[in-house]
């Protein structure tokens, strides 16, 4: 069972009994539906034997606290974000995840492959088993030692560097050159790389290469040459710095019609491509330590009001190493998605404990 999300000031204590139960089932309804829901649906979904006039009655309390209200006048309501805020603090109940679900997080996060490849499979599953978009944030690189670096030559003037770096993560560049070299060229480049080089910095390498080069370049050989400026290129940090990836937006579409219009989906895509909001926001769900969910605009970002972020951290107790998100529409099965949430970051976190 996961662990409650972080709590947010809510009103449930000024709720009574009936109140709640009322807020609760229209929750319900409406994450089923998603559409108004009328006094009589509720009376019945709520199970409870009262009449549509004190339903009414109580809908009028709960509108007039910010907790529902009528998207027109003669249809049922609908739950307002702090509507929701309510709910996720103190209504949620939480059942055991589905075994085949369990099952499959297992079978396919497991310590036999890289942390690349357990990062993007995690997000694939998280994406796939709630249908909606996966967002996971990067671990932040620290010292990439070099294990082995291979060269494999590509139309074009291009060749495919292949690097093995801590180990088991493995890195593949695309480097562009100003002539063809053959594949035995690339072989003996490579050699002298990992004979000389294995164990060390990515980064040190490259400035050793460079210096050798600068300091000694009437003396070197055009095999050299080529094994520094391959280097260079190969070993050069990522100017983008890639902090986090997305999987599934396209699922998002299938909510459109619960959006004010096509235009929230569209902000949603934009903040996406524009990155800085997003990596503001996954920064401080990695700051709090614990799960998160945001609804609508507690994000504080513009364009997200329609939309609810959960997040869990994964990594070790006391080491970090990142955030693994749920992004989607406000009507959504919070219990299911945190659940998901929840197991899918522990099973990558114990398979990236396991493969250290």
């Amino acid at each position: 069972m996961p662990a409650k999300p972080s709590r947010h000031l809510s009103k449930t204590n000024l709720l009574n009994a009936r109140s709640q139960n009322l807020l609760k089932a229209l929750i319900n309804c409406y994450v089923e539906e998603g559409v108004p829901v009328g006094s009589k649906t509720l009376a019945e979904s709520a199970g409870l034997k009262i009449s549509t006039a004190t339903i009414r009655n109580v809908m009028a309390g709960l509108d007039s606290m910010g907790l529902v209200s009528a998207p027109h006048t003669s249809a049922g309501r609908v739950p307002t974000n702090l509507g929701f805020r309510m709910y996720v603090d103190s209504m949620l109940e939480f059942s055991p995840i589905e075994s085949a679900i369990e099952g499959r997080l297992k079978e396919q996060l497991n310590a036999d492959q890289d942390k690349d490849t357990l990062i993007n499979i995690a997000n694939n599953l998280l994406s796939d088993i709630t249908q909606m978009a996966g967002v996971i944030t990067l671990p932040k690189s620290g010292q990439l030692n070099l294990r082995r670096i291979e060269f494999l030559p590509l139309p074009d003037k291009k060749i495919l560097a292949i690097l093995v770096v801590n180990e088991r993560d493995v890195q593949n560049r695309i480097i562009h050159v100003d002539k063809d070299h053959t594949q035995d060229e690339l072989v003996k480049i490579s050699n002298y790389l990992n004979q000389h080089f294995m164990g060390q910095d990515i980064f040190q390498i490259r400035a050793l290469l460079m210096k050798e080069l600068h300091s000694a370049r009437s003396q070197v050989d055009k095999l050299m040459a080529a094994a520094v400026d391959l280097a260079d290129q190969a070993l050069k940090p990522d100017e983008e710095g890639e902090a986090y990836r997305l999987q599934g937006q396209a699922n998002l579409i299938r909510f459109n019609s619960e959006a004010d219009n096509a235009s929230q989906l569209q902000q949603l895509f934009q903040i996406f491509q524009n990155k800085r909001d997003m990596l503001g926001l996954l920064d401080r769900c990695i700051q709090a330590d614990d799960m998160q969910v945001f609804i609508g605009s507690e994000a504080g970002i513009d364009g997200l009001e329609e939309f609810s972020v959960i997040s869990a951290p994964y990594g070790g107790k006391e080491n970090t190493l990142g955030v693994l998100a749920v992004i989607g529409p406000t009507r959504m099965e919070y219990s299911k998605v945190i659940s998901a949430v929840d197991i899918t970051a522990r099973f990558l976190s114990l398979a990236l404990g396991a493969a250290e």
